[in-house]
């Protein structure tokens, strides 16, 4: 544990953290060891990467959860402070002028006073720290160690490439998720199974299925409209912890809303509002879409086995896709294995870019 009794009062350092990952963490522990109290500031990045969007608040909530038990350590976020990115130092240009006027205007901000001793933390090879080139700066320069196998600007170009070095605190927001949806008896629960085991995934199983045996007794006789949406809930949490500290680039959904969406329309004979709006708030980012032409298989709780039925709702499936605008990619083949292959044909293409 760190005596904090004899440090300096206050450490300040500022950072976009898009991904944070453990190098600005390992910083961040050698910073708070100097200090009494280290303000950490999250600010934009200058140049975010457009396929995995994060904001300011998905920033805080890593470093809150990720420094809950540090209480030496507190949070903020700032849309106006920008210093130079910590990304590319040799091109960095450092105007002492707005960077004493931005720091001013932090100090105020946080509440501190100017009589508090503050010190900027900054890494050992940035632009700043080259203390006799900018000794009138308006706080005085600490350095932390360079985490030479730490790049964020590599990180944050290529997330999938440097999984291991994002803090599992950030990697919801940049896991895949992939939805595996079909008809009845399409082999979507032993595919999700099978590409989970191949990358190391997590998956969030079919909530239907499970609500069933929770809570109707393991029968559909039962079943009526108003389950819809706690089936629905169920599902959109089950996801969520699916995706939290993902152990992969890519997270498999086994069904989607859609489906759900179907067989209330199948059964109930109406759109469920709900589930509607869970469609269009709850966006997977890849759907695989297996054809209903494989056998189906009389598991005790599936009862649309017929060609009429399986075509009827395959072609259900396809006009709520159209509905909310939605783009599947399907996979044809009736083999199961040459279906695997193709899911992940299409992941490596898609995800992982090989």
């Amino acid at each position: 544990m760190t005596d904090h009794t004899n440090l300096a009062s206050i450490g300040i350092m500022i950072g976009h953290f898009e991904p944070f990952h453990l190098g600005q963490m390992r910083s961040i522990l050698h910073a708070s060891g100097q200090v009494k109290t280290l303000h950490i500031i999250i600010t934009p990045h200058p140049a975010p990467n457009p396929n995995y969007p994060v904001t300011l608040q998905d920033k805080a909530r890593w470093l809150q959860l990720a420094c809950a038990e540090l209480p030496f350590i507190e949070i903020h976020t700032s849309d106006e402070i920008m210093l130079p990115v910590h990304d590319r130092f040799d091109t960095a240009h450092i105007d002492v002028h707005k960077s004493n006027a931005k720091l001013k205007h932090l100090i105020s901000g946080l509440g501190l006073s100017e009589t508090e001793q503050a010190q900027l933390f900054v890494a050992e090879n940035h632009p700043l720290a080259q203390a006799s080139q900018y000794t009138e700066l308006y706080l005085p320069i600490a350095t932390t160690p360079r985490q030479a196998e730490f790049n964020s600007f590599d990180i944050a170009q290529n997330p999938v490439a440097h999984w291991d070095k994002i803090h599992p605190e950030a990697r919801s927001n940049y896991t895949k998720t992939v939805a595996i949806v079909g008809g009845e008896s399409s082999g979507k629960t032993t595919l999700v199974h099978k590409l989970a085991n191949y990358y190391g995934a997590s998956f969030a199983l079919e909530m239907g299925r499970l609500y069933v045996g929770t809570d109707l007794g393991g029968s559909e006789v039962g079943l009526q409209y108003s389950d819809y949406a706690p089936i629905t809930l169920d599902h959109a949490e089950a996801v969520r912890v699916a995706k939290y500290r993902a152990p992969a680039p890519v997270t498999f959904v086994d069904t989607d809303f859609v489906t759900t969406q179907a067989f209330c329309e199948e059964y109930e004979g109406r759109t469920h509002p709900f589930v509607s709006a869970c469609i269009d708030e709850f966006r997977f980012d890849h759907t695989l879409f297996l054809a209903n032409n494989t056998p189906w298989v009389d598991d005790g709780m599936r009862s649309l086995g017929s060609i009429d039925a399986r075509e009827r709702f395959e072609a259900r499936l396809s006009d709520i896709f159209a509905r909310h605008q939605i783009q599947p990619h399907r996979i044809s083949s009736p083999n199961y294995d040459e279906r695997y292959q193709k899911a992940i044909t299409y992941i490596n293409q898609h995800i992982y870019h090989y």
